[in-house]
C-alpha cells in the first residue's frame, strides 16, 4: 500500500496524509516521515466492538477530512469510511457485500480484470481522482531507531541471510529438509544463515524439526512485538522465504529478497524492484480455499536448493 500513499503525498504535498490501519499493523508505517499521522484501530476478526471503535471514530471526525480512501473496500472498510465525516469517499466498486454498501463512497473504481501486481493494482485506485501513478512501486518501511540496541542484542551478526521458515499457509512452506539442506550448501559456501519463524505452536514444531536435522543451525529467539521484528529484519543482509508477511516487511527495509512462489501468484505478490527474485516450484493443483497442500506432490517441491543458493548475490 505503501506506493499507493506516496502517490497521494506526491499529489498533495501540502496536505494532510493520515493513515488508518489495524492496531497490530501500525509499526509498519509508523516511521514514514511523509504520513502525518498513523491511526491504530483496534479489530477482532469476524466481530466489532463498538465501545472500543467510537471513541477513535469521533477522533477521526474531528479532523473533518476532506477526502477518504478505502483500499480495502470490504464492509467494514465502507461503513468506517462513511463515518470519517470525510466528504468526498473513494473505494472499489465490487459485488458482494452488505445491502447499501456501495452508497457509503461518493466515487468508485471497478477493478481491472488483468491480473497485475498488488502494489500497482492499489494505486490503480486512485484513478478515480485523476491521481496518477507514483514515481515507484517499491513498498517502504522504517524501522524504529529506538529498537536498533535491542536488534543488535538479538542479532549482532552482520552481512547474515535470514531464512523464515513458516507462513500463515502451510501449502505456502518450503519443506523443513529443504531448508537443512540450503542451510549445510550455504554455509559451506561462506555464507552466514539465521533462522526464524512465526509464534505459534506449530511454528515452534517446524524449529524443533529443523534443530534435529541441524543442530548447528542459528535459530533466533522469539521475538515478541512487530516493532523489534522490523528492527531484526532491518539487521541483514538477504532475506528468503515463501511467500508471506515478513518478505514483503524485509523488502520495505530494502533487503534484496529470494522468494519461492509456489502456491500464489508472483506475477502479483512478489516485491515489486530489480533487487528481488522470485523462484516458482511446479504447477499448483490445491483448492485455493485450502491452507494445506492436497497435491500428491508439493508444487514448491519443484524449487531445488541449488537454484536457491545460486539466486543469492555473490
Amino acid at each position: 500500500m505503501t506506493p499507493a500513499l506516496r502517490a497521494l503525498r506526491e499529489h498533495y504535498p501540502q496536505g494532510q496524509l493520515h493513515l488508518l490501519v489495524p492496531a497490530e499493523m501500525a509499526p509498519l508505517f509508523q516511521q514514514l516521515s511523509w504520513l502525518d499521522r498513523v491511526w491504530s484501530m483496534p479489530r477482532r476478526r469476524g466481530s466489532a466492538n463498538l465501545r472500543e471503535t467510537w471513541p477513535l471514530i469521533r477522533a477521526l471526525r474531528r479532523e473533518r477530512f476532506d477526502r477518504c480512501v478505502d483500499f480495502a473496500s470490504n464492509d467494514r472498510g465502507a461503513i468506517l469510511s462513511w463515518l470519517s465525516g470525510a466528504r468526498r469517499r473513494l473505494g472499489w466498486a465490487e459485488s458482494g457485500g452488505f445491502f447499501g454498501r456501495k452508497l457509503l463512497y461518493t466515487e468508485r473504481v471497478a477493478p481491472s480484470p488483468e491480473l497485475t501486481h498488488e502494489s500497482i493494482r492499489l494505486a490503480q485506485l486512485l484513478s478515480g481522482w485523476q491521481i496518477p501513478a507514483p514515481t515507484s512501486f517499491e513498498s517502504e518501511i522504517r524501522p524504529d531507531p529506538a529498537r536498533a540496541e535491542e536488534a543488535r542484542k538479538i542479532l549482532p551478526e552482520t552481512g547474515a541471510i535470514i531464512c523464515h521458515v513458516a507462513s500463515s499457509q502451510p501449502k505456502k512452506e518450503w519443506a523443513t529438509g529443504a531448508w537443512a539442506d540450503f542451510y549445510r550448501l550455504a554455509t559451506a559456501a561462506g555464507y552466514t544463515v539465521v533462522f526464524t519463524t512465526a509464534r505459534g505452536e506449530r511454528e515452534a514444531s517446524l524449529m524443533n524439526e529443523l534443530r534435529q536435522l541441524v543442530p548447528a543451525a542459528r535459530i533466533l529467539p522469539e521475538i515478541p512485538d512487530l516493532a523489534l521484528f522490523l528492527a531484526v529484519l532491518s539487521r541483514g543482509a538477504i532475506f528468503i522465504s515463501g511467500d508471506t508477511g515478513p518478505l514483503h516487511f524485509a523488502a520495505g527495509l530494502g533487503l534484496p529478497t529470494i522468494s519461492l512462489f509456489g502456491p500464489s501468484s508472483p506475477l502479483r505478490w512478489a516485491p515489486f524492484g530489480a533487487r528481488h527474485q522470485a523462484l516458482s516450484g511446479g504447477p499448483c493443483h490445491c483448492d485455493g480455499h485450502f491452507p494445506i497442500c492436497l497435491s500428491s506432490r508439493h508444487c514448491l517441491a519443484g524449487i531445488p536448493v541449488q537454484r536457491v543458493v545460486a539466486a543469492m548475490p555473490k
